[in-house]
């Protein structure tokens, strides 16, 4: 599943953002470590972009963070579905995503 999705991202072309949109910020804990996200949408209401920071800057969990947006949102922008990203993360046996980016596509997609 991973390869045809990264087969795919490479054939699509990035769908670009508009100059000005709005976008919702909230702050969420994860593994004992607090973090902020900030993302927006498109007109359509998919999601769009997303930015993920550590509240304690320039630390490793601060990159990861940084990183982990960046992947997704280059996902989303070149075509991948945020409901098969979401279900690509690794989860437990309840269902409960286990990295960062799961848990943030969640809380995101719970509405937050």
């Amino acid at each position: 599943m991973r390869r045809k999705l990264l087969r795919a991202l490479a054939k699509a072309t990035r769908e670009t953002l508009p100059p000005a949109r709005a976008a919702e910020t909230f702050e969420f804990e994860f593994e004992g470590t607090r973090f902020v996200a900030t993302f927006s949408r498109y007109a359509d209401g998919r999601l769009a972009e997303l930015f993920l920071h550590a509240r304690k800057s320039d630390c490793l969990f601060d990159h990861l963070a940084s990183d982990t947006a960046k992947l997704v949102s280059f996902a989303l922008q070149h075509g991948a579905r945020f409901d098969d990203l979401s279900r690509a993360m690794t989860r437990d046996a309840n269902g409960h995503a286990q990295g960062l980016a799961g848990h943030v596509l969640d809380l995101i997609g719970d509405g937050r």
